[in-house]
């Protein structure tokens, strides 16, 4: 074809493109119109949802490790007798709450008795000794000072005046002066052995009276009286050997203030802390206690892989009795200054 009739042909082709371009075009255009219009009517209908905020704040975060274990007393003591003897007074019995000094029995001991009796008698000669010797030391010095004076003056005129004295007067009065200076010695000698003699009585009769007032038994520390093993008239012996057949009077409690031995896994060791307030739950009495965590081994054990630690339970009303069970949670796995929203706020998917 000429130039002429490719341009003809061109603008042919273009007329029928466009003929057939323009309605597929506008359709293209109804559709996207009618697209937005249901859109829009859809969102007309959704209604507006509200949902609740909350803020985040920053807190010292921690997990909790439950422990269970038993309370046990503060201390506890089996109380013997430093003396042996028959039970002359009870004052307590089992459940009995006594405070520190407290009278618990009075024991019926008369050789010991006795003996005190004798001690005050050696301790009574002995002072009459004393005296005795102290007065024969004040004559002995006193006759010694005379004897010396007699004898410094005859000495004196011997000196000054030849031959009117004489010379076994001067011989006599130096011996007598000599004798008298070995007296004296000797009084003190026996002065001293009279001041020792009395202290050695005097520290004997101190003795037997402490354990004359060891028959009477007192408490040490205040606590209720668990166990009792001894009634009026009953025989006592002495608990002051390692024999396991010494009967104590009774056995001795504190619990005005109750331990919990705890054994913490070695894995959280070091988020214990002595003097951290913990919580403990008791199932018994269905209620919850406020604890300390009073001391802690320092070791761990190799056997458990766990380390001693004890929480202390105040309990002065005595509501908690020891071997009641309980569960202490030990705050572990802190986070300080955490970002923190509350755990309702969370919604799992």
């Amino acid at each position: 074809m000429t130039g002429k009739q490719d341009c003809e042909w061109i603008r042919t082709q273009g007329r029928s493109a466009a003929r057939i371009a323009l309605p597929a075009l506008l359709a293209g255009m109804l559709l996207v119109i009618s697209s937005c219009s249901h859109s829009n009517a859809a969102h007309r209908d959704v209604p507006a949802v509200t949902v609740g905020v909350v803020a985040v704040k920053r807190e010292d975060l921690s997990n909790n490790l439950k422990i269970a274990s038993e309370f046990i007393p503060y201390q506890e003591i089996d109380i013997h007798a430093k003396v042996s003897g028959y039970i002359k007074k009870l004052y307590i019995n089992w459940g009995t709450h006594v405070k520190t000094g407290q009278l618990l029995a009075v024991l019926d001991v008369p050789e010991l008795n006795a003996q005190v009796l004798r001690d005050q008698a050696s301790v009574a000669r002995d002072q009459q000794e004393l005296a005795r010797a102290r007065a024969e030391l004040v004559s002995g010095e006193s006759a010694a000072n005379v004897a010396h004076l007699t004898y410094s003056r005859l000495e004196g005129v011997m000196s000054t005046r030849p031959g009117l004295v004489a010379q076994e007067e001067i011989d006599v009065a130096q011996g007598k002066d000599a004798e008298s200076a070995a007296a004296v010695s000797a009084a003190r000698d026996a002065l001293a052995a009279a001041q020792q003699e009395l202290a050695v009585d005097r520290s004997t009769l101190a003795r037997d009276k402490d354990l004359e007032n060891y028959s009477s038994i007192t408490a040490p520390f205040d606590g209720v009286i668990t166990k009792l093993n001894a009634y009026t008239g009953s025989l006592l012996p002495a608990g002051t050997s390692s024999s396991q057949n010494d009967l104590p009077l009774c056995h001795l409690s504190q619990n005005d203030l109750l331990r919990l031995v705890i054994p913490v896994p070695a894995e959280v060791v070091p988020d214990v802390r002595i003097g951290e307030t913990v919580d403990v739950d008791v199932p018994s009495l269905n209620r919850a206690f406020q604890g300390k965590v009073a001391r802690v081994s320092g070791q761990i054990d190799l056997d458990t892989r766990t380390m001693h630690t004890e929480v202390e339970v105040p309990n002065p009303t005595y509501a908690l009795v020891p071997g009641m069970y309980a569960s202490v949670e030990l705050p572990v796995k802190r986070a300080v200054s955490a970002l923190a929203i509350p755990l309702q706020s969370v919604e799992s998917a």
